[in-house]
């Protein structure tokens, strides 16, 4: 807060006030403290991991692997050196197994970052399992749940992980889920120290625009309309789940099977994977990921198959997921092997 910004200063705090009511609204009661962050969830997690650093005095940041460049950007520019952990294949599911965050651990660990969201077949770490391990080593522990706050199995997650052991920080995007413009954070915590030095840790001044974003944003759909926002994203993530199914099976695929509340993926073992990606981007379906075996954003070392991942986001429609399936299906009849 500054005396000369008064009308901003007040603004700001309406914000941090409103987030963290919102949060404890949407399934984390136990969080203590939040704050409107004006940069987006990569430098917000390099924000908290260099709080992490002052507290312990260490560098090293244990992170099973999420292939999502932005975050370990964010850590690596304040000095941060990532020690991450190779997700191993279950089924259909990518999973980085607690024994190997453990092993991981060392003299010179400052943190562990686990991930709630990310594209299938990445599923949500075990955050409740690394809560208690955090908890035992004493080593703060902060979540990515970049797309979480939209889902109440996710923030089910994170409420458990609090209760369980040590979570100090947990940073969630304003963009991916309050519908606002891109550029936006928020971290909140059981821990109000954490969250204060974190907001002491940005040098200078920043934009007003994110918080005033997010402000207009919360304001203007309120908890009534948040929580139809949420029920219509569950209905749409049902909606392709079936419909990515039945184009599957049409196909000669199949829908993986992997727990991801916002996004759904099937195979592409039958086609030029690179071509059904590029196709749909000229159809303008510009949302899906399209993988091959070896490819960064598989989180491991090789998947078992090629593969197309399509979201159900917060915002999308139910019109949003059919036409998207349909010109998949459309892509699909052209780029066959």
């Amino acid at each position: 807060p500054q005396p000369k910004a008064a009308g901003a200063s007040l603004m700001y705090f309406f914000a941090n006030k409103l987030s963290l009511d919102m949060l404890q609204r949407m399934g984390a009661p136990n969080l203590k403290s939040a704050s409107v962050l004006p940069v987006a969830t990569g430098m917000a997690l390099g924000l908290a991991t260099s709080v992490a650093r002052d507290m312990t005095g260490k560098r090293e940041v244990v992170y099973p692997r999420v292939d999502h460049v932005s975050p370990m950007k964010g850590m690596q520019l304040v000095g941060m050196k990532i020690n991450t952990v190779d997700g191993e294949v279950f089924g259909d599911a990518v999973r980085v197994p607690i024994g190997q965050i453990s092993k991981a651990i060392s003299r010179e660990t400052a943190a562990i970052v686990s991930t709630t969201t990310f594209f299938p077949p990445r599923e949500p770490d075990d955050i409740k399992a690394i809560a208690k391990l955090a908890n035992e080593e004493n080593i703060p522990h902060i979540i990515n749940n970049a797309y979480g706050v939209q889902s109440k199995e996710i923030m089910k997650l994170i409420r458990g992980a609090i209760d369980a052991g040590r979570v100090d920080a947990i940073i969630q995007s304003t963009d991916k889920n309050f519908l606002t413009p891109v550029g936006g954070s928020i971290i909140a915590s059981p821990n109000s120290d954490f969250v204060e030095k974190v907001s002491k840790m940005y040098a200078g001044r920043a934009s007003a625009a994110p918080i005033a974003q997010f402000l207009a944003a919360i304001l203007s759909l309120g908890v009534g309309r948040y929580e139809e926002l949420r029920r219509e994203q569950e209905q749409n993530r049902r909606l392709l789940g079936e419909s990515l199914g039945e184009l599957a099976k049409k196909h000669g695929e199949r829908l993986l099977d992997v727990f991801n509340p916002i996004a759904a993926a099937m195979t592409l073992t039958k086609y030029d994977a690179k071509k059904v990606g590029y196709d749909l981007y000229t159809l303008r379906v510009t949302g899906p990921r399209v993988l091959e075996e070896s490819d960064f954003g598989n989180c491991c070392q090789r998947y078992h198959s090629p593969y197309i991942t399509i979201n159900a986001a917060i915002g999308s429609t139910r019109r949003d997921v059919l036409l998207a399936t349909e010109k998949l299906e459309k892509v699909l009849k052209q780029a066959r092997k």
